[in-house]
């Protein structure tokens, strides 16, 4: 009997210990620090003694900063809001979650900060989920080799310093000389191409930005792309994320198997306020006061632009990002650092721009270490005699001012030269398809525009492109899709170029 009763008393215990247990309150431990100082974008606070790197907290008044300095008594946080409501001695609060940004359909045609707080006013954006803005780069096994070519629309890229999907190209020149420009077509000519387009301005002017925006909506190439901003008046913690967190945005578009392109405009710009955050953190300056892991903080960012290999995805993100120099001087610390980095470099000189030569791309000094792999086999029919043509004059055209006698040879080169300049030269917002400059420069450099006067030769190339268009879907077809230009290919569009240069009624 008192086995019996035994039995039911512990079986009562056991019953009220669960039931107290399941009704017990959870305990929540945080850890609230201090903040101790303020000032310049960056805060200092104690009493976060398990604070990791690159954690979130959070401040009074939902504002929110990432600890970045972990010294033996304080922690270093980046601001990633306004901090006009901070003052030293209120609390921060650590969050226990990395740094992240929202990733999925719903950012496409949208304008966000690298936060994912929508800036065009077109209301919240509700993600399902959301990524670590720092991510690893994907390692050698799992890059496949660049295969397919990046069109950018414009002649002189595509034909003499062709980009490849996965490639990382550098745009650079001095201020106001069409580097934004260049991606901007770049972007609009994706569209129908099934190319996702994230464009990340980094302190540049509000207005500059909502200008290109206009012209993305115009174009409908918002439709494809993502504008993440961290303009010229953002906090510099803000500024210093926002490349990190685009693109950890197209990096879920391209683990998803599709071809992502990322403009980066311009790493200048973040490489400044990446110093500025690292002198207010007290660390230690080197070469024009930049700390020494400046090139570390761009290697792992342009390292994440790859294509990857079907079993990780298969898809791609290409890179172009864009830094402007001074006084043209490419030699600088940060160009240096970034054209080491990437695949190539398209250089863009204010000696072209002010003659009204655009795009002002510098052939000499442009090139492309990856993408003439890429390049479709029409292009190989005519950019090497193209950029021999091209180079021997310039060559030619320095030379010649020093001498008024010219031999017949050398005068033909140089009018041949200056056709192919003319040729080269492309109206922004009008990306040209393959197959009208496969027409246009192969007649260029076979002779075809030599009789037709300089002033006319847009005439004469616009006049050739809409005739290919509509007479030869073909062959248009053929070079579309990659197929080498045959034999007969090349007499037909010579011969439709030289009855349209003899037609005189098109001048």
């Amino acid at each position: 009997m008192l086995n019996v009763f035994q039995d039911l008393l512990d079986e009562t215990v056991a019953i009220s210990q669960q039931v107290l247990d399941n009704h017990k309150p959870q305990l929540q431990i945080e850890e609230i620090g201090t903040l101790t100082y303020l000032g310049g974008g960056i805060a200092r606070a104690v009493g976060l003694p398990s604070v990791q790197v690159e954690e979130l907290v959070k401040f009074p008044g939902n504002c929110y900063g990432m600890a970045y300095n972990l010294d033996q008594d304080e922690v270093g946080i980046i601001l990633l809001d306004s901090s006009e409501d901070l003052k030293a001695g209120c609390e921060v609060l650590r969050t226990g979650r990395v740094l992240d940004a929202p990733v999925g359909e719903e950012l496409l045609g949208r304008v966000i900060d690298a936060t994912g707080r929508p800036l065009d006013n077109q209301g919240p954006i509700a993600t399902a989920k959301r990524l670590p803005v720092e991510r690893e780069a994907p390692g050698i096994m799992q890059r496949a080799p660049v295969t397919v070519p990046l069109q950018t629309g414009i002649k002189v890229i595509d034909a003499l310093i062709p980009i490849g999907r996965g490639q990382r190209e550098l745009i650079l020149g001095d201020r106001a000389t069409g580097k934004t420009a260049i991606a901007l077509d770049t972007i609009i000519n994706q569209k129908d191409k099934g190319v996702i387009c994230v464009y990340c301005a980094i302190g540049q002017r509000s207005s500059a930005v909502a200008k290109l925006i206009a012209e993305l909506r115009k174009r409908g190439a918002m439709d494809y792309c993502i504008v993440v901003v961290a303009g010229g008046e953002a906090p510099p913690g803000l500024q210093y994320i926002t490349p990190y967190a685009a693109t950890t945005m197209a990096e879920y578009f391209m683990q998803q198997g599709k071809d992502v392109l990322i403009v980066y405009d311009d790493l200048i710009q973040h490489a400044r306020a990446y110093r500025e955050l690292s002198l207010l953190l007290r660390r230690p300056p080197g070469r024009e006061a930049f700390p020494g892991d400046i090139f570390y903080i761009h290697s792992r960012l342009l390292e994440r632009a790859t294509h990857l290999r079907p079993e990780f995805g298969g898809g791609s993100l290409t890179a172009l990002p864009i830094v402007e120099t001074e006084a043209q001087n490419i030699s600088a610390y940060i160009p240096t650092n970034l054209v080491s980095i990437t695949d190539g470099q398209i250089y863009l000189t204010p000696k072209l721009f002010h003659k009204g030569i655009l795009p002002a791309v510098d052939v000499g000094k442009s090139v492309s270490r990856v993408g003439g792999k890429t390049q479709l086999p029409a292009y190989r029919a005519v950019s090497g005699d193209l950029r021999l043509s091209y180079s021997q004059f310039e060559e030619l055209e320095a030379f010649s001012r020093f001498g008024s006698r010219l031999d017949e040879a050398t005068q033909k080169s140089l009018e041949r030269g200056q056709r192919i300049r003319e040729v080269l030269q492309q109206n922004q917002y009008q990306p040209i398809p393959v197959s009208e400059q496969i027409a246009v420069l192969l007649a260029v450099t076979n002779g075809i525009f030599d009789a037709v006067p300089l002033d006319k030769i847009r005439l004469g190339e616009r006049a050739l492109c809409e005739t290919v268009s509509e007479k030869l879907p073909d062959i248009c077809q053929k070079i579309a899709v990659g197929e080498k230009l045959s034999e007969s290919d090349r007499h037909i569009l010579l011969n439709i170029a030289a009855e349209i240069t003899s037609n005189k009624m098109i001048y």
